[in-house]
């Protein structure tokens, strides 16, 4: 154990699971507004989401290497163009298989849990309480605590059965929050898009960001439905 010294502050992080559903880029931007923000970061990646990552940008996520592999990733941007300089000293990182973590404890403090992107696999084992990996886990443990846990599902179209899923994370307690990009914040760019995403997750956080431009109204014009 590894008790807080006198004067010593506890480190309380957003824990952020990256599953096998496509859109990596997602949870980089999210990762990369929590430490703009000064939060601490528990990381994990389930084994599917390493194929994605590695289909969708070339890099390798290595346990071994885990932080210089961080640091490729979160740098580019959603082109794969290096495009962002990120300090990752705030980030902790727990392999997937690892179920004696922090994070599998409902004791190991946390401010929440945010799931970016979620495949349906990984809705339905939360949904279900499976815990078959440590991102399930720290997922239900989430839960029973009562601490935020938001789900940014991406998939289309939804089958009856997923839906369901969806549902009973939201009477949990759960914030479901789809990879639904907006075009009314002035979208130029494709990054522009994926930081609408990672922003509205972080609003259902209650983590201040300046990822898009807010909607504020406009005289003899109808708000889109944000």
């Amino acid at each position: 154990m590894n008790p807080v010294k006198p004067g010593e502050t506890r480190r309380t992080p957003w824990i952020v699971g990256v599953s096998g559903a496509s859109g990596t880029p997602y949870a980089a931007s999210v990762l990369r507004a929590l430490l703009a923000a000064g939060e601490s970061v528990d990381l994990v990646v389930s084994r599917a989401s390493r194929l994605t990552l590695l289909d969708e940008t070339g890099i390798s996520f290595r346990d071994a290497h885990w932080r210089e592999d961080l640091r490729e990733w979160l740098g580019r941007g959603a082109d794969g163009k290096p495009a962002f300089d990120v300090d990752t000293e705030a980030v902790r990182y727990w392999p997937a298989g690892d179920l004696a973590a922090g994070p599998s404890s409902g004791s190991y403090p946390s401010k929440g849990m945010l799931i970016v992107p979620a495949s349906t696999a990984c809705v339905a084992g939360v949904a279900l309480g499976l815990s078959k990996d440590l991102l399930q886990r720290a997922a239900s443990v989430t839960l029973k605590e009562r601490r935020p846990l938001v789900v940014a599902v991406r998939e289309t179209p939804l089958n009856g059965q997923t839906l369901r899923h969806l549902v009973a994370l939201d009477d949990a307690g759960a914030s479901v929050v789809p990879a639904s990009p907006g075009f009314y914040a002035g979208a130029t760019h494709i990054q522009d898009l994926v930081d609408f995403v990672a922003g509205r997750v972080l609003d259902a956080a209650g983590v201040g960001h300046g990822l898009y431009r807010r909607w504020q109204g406009e005289l003899g014009g109808g708000a889109p439905g944000q």
